[in-house]
């Protein structure tokens, strides 16, 4: 089956009540626009005549506007304001999901009281593991559009246009396969492995796995359609795995205290406290600190499969904090008392 009938399939079945609320790929819509750029450039080259006299080739002036030099402006005004759209809007919407669904399993402050209260009544793990499996397929269904209409679309102008603009997804961090969430989503069914409900995400979502070894720890999620992403785990400053983990804008994972580090503010003011020029210390982006994600999934997969390991982080983390609130503390009452 040809994945536009998939696509198809996928936008009218079981779903359909989930995905008229959402944005998605208007694959079908924009295949239309290529088939009749196709046949444009069909027309385009077989209006193309020699001229005897002086041997220059003469073009039709309807079709000369259209589908050359690996352009077509009808196309390009099309596809990449439509799909950087539809990009940004599935990328909002999946995170928001996601984050509501991550709080309902690693509620915080009061939400934790009330939830345990609500669970005396009725078991939502069901609920999140559906929900969890809705997403990934949201996700991975509209990645797999996109990378098929670009390619579709190279194809046609026998351009490098819709590779170039991959790259522009990626560097405005609206690729979709590589959301920090998606990386939650995984260690939120690793978490949630050995239960009833978990066997059913593993046998439905595909196939998840992590491997903590200190040398080389990664996170391997083999998606439906034969698609592997693998995610290194090791915090690029302190070279462990990473604890308390955060991931920047620009998709870099760090622990919490060596990304406080790198950022020059103290552990118990957060990242959010971190200035607008800090720099991301692998790839030097600056700005990527204001909208840092909290891994809190990951972090509760590492405590479960790690817990000495664990253990030792939080101990040391939570001295170094002290240790920082001590001297700043300190360094704020000499400076009020004029010292």
């Amino acid at each position: 089956m040809k994945f536009g009938e998939t696509f198809k399939e996928y936008l009218h079945g079981d779903q359909e009540w989930f995905l008229d609320k959402v944005s998605h790929v208007e694959y079908k819509r924009l295949k239309k626009v290529l088939k009749s750029c196709r046949r444009c450039k069909a027309l385009h080259e077989g209006n193309s005549t020699i001229d005897q006299t002086d041997g220059e080739q003469q073009q039709n002036p309807t079709f000369s506007r259209f589908c050359q030099c690996q352009s077509c402006p009808v196309c390009d005004q099309m596809f990449f304001t439509e799909l950087m759209r539809e990009a940004t809007d599935i990328a909002g919407c999946f995170s928001s999901r996601v984050r509501h669904l991550l709080h309902l399993h690693v509620p915080r402050g009061m939400q934790w009281y009330v939830l345990r209260l609500r669970q005396c009544f009725k078991n939502d793990q069901q609920a999140l593991v559906e929900e969890g499996l809705m997403l990934i397929e949201y996700i991975t269904m509209n990645a797999i559009a996109i990378r098929k209409i670009l390619k579709k679309y190279d194809k046609v102008h026998s351009s490098a246009n819709g590779k170039n603009f991959k790259s522009k997804l990626r560097a405005e961090h609206l690729e979709l396969l590589q959301s920090p969430w998606l990386i939650e989503l995984g260690a939120l069914s690793l978490n949630f492995k050995g239960s009833d409900d978990g066997e059913a995400f593993i046998q439905f979502s595909g196939s998840f796995s992590c491997n903590l070894d200190e040398m080389e720890p990664v996170m391997t999620l083999i998606l439906p359609h034969s698609i592997k992403l693998e995610y290194n785990l090791k915090c690029a400053i302190c070279l462990e795995i990473v604890f308390n983990p955060y991931a920047l804008s620009c998709g870099h994972l760090f622990c919490k205290s060596c990304a406080c580090s790198a950022a020059s503010v103290m552990i118990f003011q957060g990242l959010k406290a971190s200035s607008p020029d800090s720099k991301c210390p692998i790839c030097r982006e600056a700005g990527v600190y204001a909208n840092a994600v909290h891994m809190l999934e990951l972090d509760l997969l590492i405590k479960k499969r790690h817990k000495d390991y664990w253990k030792k982080r939080a101990i040391a983390e939570r001295a170094e904090m002290v240790k920082q609130s001590k001297e700043y503390w300190e360094s704020q009452t000499k400076y009020v008392v004029g010292y």
